[in-house]
């Protein structure tokens, strides 16, 4: 049980951070995290996705025009400069393998964000970016696909988690101090009756 609570608190602590500090993050550091997806179930066992790491200043600031950021606050345009990512992981699949990761991104990724709390960094998926600029300024080869981009440094930000109001509201806000709150479903609405 002991080890279960363990699992429990650091998914509880592996939130989207969006807000970093101006610290850097070693190139084994990053390796150790794309080395966790070795461990991940694989559709097929095909492992097909591939990663490309991204720690250089110039290259983080050459992406981060192409990304976009928490949807939901919709009078913020991101991350200002001081707060920035420090370094990047683009999730890539290789198409010479298959066309059809299944669902090995979204294991992959989660295993990444879960590394990354454990190390004390925070990380946001990002879905919404331009992967032809991506592509460009990172020189991908024709066939890595970009599907995400992980963005990682040090959390410079609160996150608190709460129930969902009855209203059933589920976008994230900040509140006027700058704490970022994350509406969750309660257990009762996950779990369908028999």
């Amino acid at each position: 049980m002991e080890e279960f609570d363990k699992l429990r608190q650091l998914l509880i602590a592996d939130r989207s951070v969006r807000r970093f500090r101006q610290q850097p993050i070693g190139r084994e550091t990053l390796h150790s995290l794309v080395e966790l997806t070795r461990y991940c179930a694989s559709g097929r066992n095909l492992q097909p996705l591939r990663y490309r790491i991204v720690s250089d200043p110039e290259q983080c600031s050459d992406i981060f025009p192409y990304t976009k950021w928490a949807g939901y606050l919709t009078d913020w345009d991101g991350p200002a400069l001081e707060e920035r990512p420090v370094a990047y992981l683009v999730q890539c699949l290789d198409t010479a393998l298959t066309t059809n990761c299944l669902c090995d991104d979204g294991l992959q990724l989660q295993a990444i964000t879960l590394g990354a709390t454990a190390l004390g960094l925070g990380a946001c998926i990002i879905k919404s970016f331009n992967a032809e600029r991506i592509c460009s300024i990172l020189s991908l080869p024709e066939h890595l696909r970009p599907l995400y981009v992980v963005a990682l440094g040090y959390p410079a930000e609160k996150i608190e988690l709460e129930d969902m109001a009855a209203d059933g509201d589920f976008r994230y806000y900040r509140t006027p101090n700058q704490i970022h709150h994350v509406p969750k479903r309660k257990l009762s609405q996950l779990i369908i009756s028999d």
